[in-house]
């Protein structure tokens, strides 16, 4: 397992093939990822534990905000815009198709470099 911190909390990454990818990510209260989208990369999380705030392009390209609570799942096509926030300190586990730097940024609270102008 290799651990990779980041500004929100970290990623603990538990599979890596040159098929797929497998993560916990544990975010604390109050912080959340960037607004983002992948080209390429397709993802399905599950909330372990806390509340996670996961912001969701729908089909209409509307960001469509909800809670999960443990338990619940979210499935994340390639292209659509998203954001996990973490209502209360949360861990969920996220699978995904095997492109780990495919990340375009729109909004990012850290200043992190791949943040575009939507």
């Amino acid at each position: 397992m290799r651990r990779v911190e980041k500004p929100w909390g970290h990623e603990e990454i538990w599979a890596e093939t040159s098929e797929y990818l497998g993560k916990i990510l544990v975010i604390r209260a109050g912080r959340r990822l960037s607004l983002q989208h992948h080209v390429h990369k397709e993802e399905t999380i599950r909330v372990l534990s806390g509340v996670l705030r996961l912001d969701l392009e729908d089909d209409d390209g509307v960001l469509q905000t909800r809670d999960l609570e443990p338990g619940a799942s979210a499935h994340i096509l390639p292209g659509r815009r998203h954001r996990f926030g973490a209502v209360q300190d949360c861990e969920l586990v996220e699978v995904s198709t095997a492109f780990p730097n495919d990340v375009v940024r729109h909004v990012d609270d850290y200043g992190r470099q791949g943040t575009v102008d939507p």
